[in-house]
């Protein structure tokens, strides 16, 4: 078994915007370096071996601000990048809708194999972080291992944990600097918690009352 810790990077400038990122990227604001903080915080209370993050600055600054408390080296895979949305990167989720329409929804289902010029279908995310999640599980087995990314990537992890259609909206919210703990056995996935919160509140929302 390879167990995970699954980490989205603190918000950023195009966050507060709603602007897609992609490949392309946006500093992360006050906020999003406060919520680094307090990640690396909860992050000294769990035992781990490896520390992998994307290349893409907003991830990677996150997975430093981490491994500066934790002592881990960070692992940088650029096989857990965002999704690339090419000419798209940039604009708002309105804008995108208009000038792209086929492209993406959070409510309807996608043409998979649609890409806007100069970026991924959402098929070739969906192969590309499930292909990287396995190979990871597999150079790392019995270990437990952190990965810090993003949310297209945890929600594209969702879908193959679930079994989800590549074409259906992700039916969950993935917040910033969120905290979910999945495992990998004998290429069945399984889902211990999924976007914790509760290190950037006073009270941890999976607490029983």
């Amino acid at each position: 078994m390879t167990r995970f810790l699954l980490i989205r990077h603190g918000e950023t400038e195009w966050n507060l915007a709603s602007r897609i990122q992609g490949h392309s990227d946006s500093p992360l604001t006050a906020t999003g370096v406060a919520q680094a903080e307090a990640l690396a915080q909860r992050m000294a209370t769990e035992s781990f071996d490896v520390l992998v993050a994307s290349d893409l600055p907003r991830a990677l600054r996150t997975a430093q601000i981490i491994a500066h408390r934790s002592g881990h080296d960070v692992v940088i895979d650029a096989r857990f990048r965002e999704r690339n949305f090419g000419e798209g990167e940039g604009l708002t989720y309105g804008e995108i809708d208009h000038q792209f329409p086929d492209a993406f929804s959070r409510v309807r289902d996608t043409d998979p194999d649609y890409a806007i010029p100069g970026g991924e279908t959402r098929r070739q995310f969906y192969t590309r972080v499930k292909a990287a999640f396995e190979s990871l599980a597999q150079a790392h087995e019995g270990k437990r291992v952190v990965v810090v990314a993003h949310g297209g990537v945890l929600a594209s992890l969702y879908r193959v944990i679930h079994g989800l259609a590549i074409a259906t909206a992700h039916p969950i919210p993935i917040p910033n600097a969120a905290l979910s703990k999945v495992q990998f056995d004998s290429g069945t996935w399984s889902v211990d918690r999924w976007g914790d919160t509760g290190h950037l509140v006073a009270t941890d929302p999976f607490e029983e009352p």
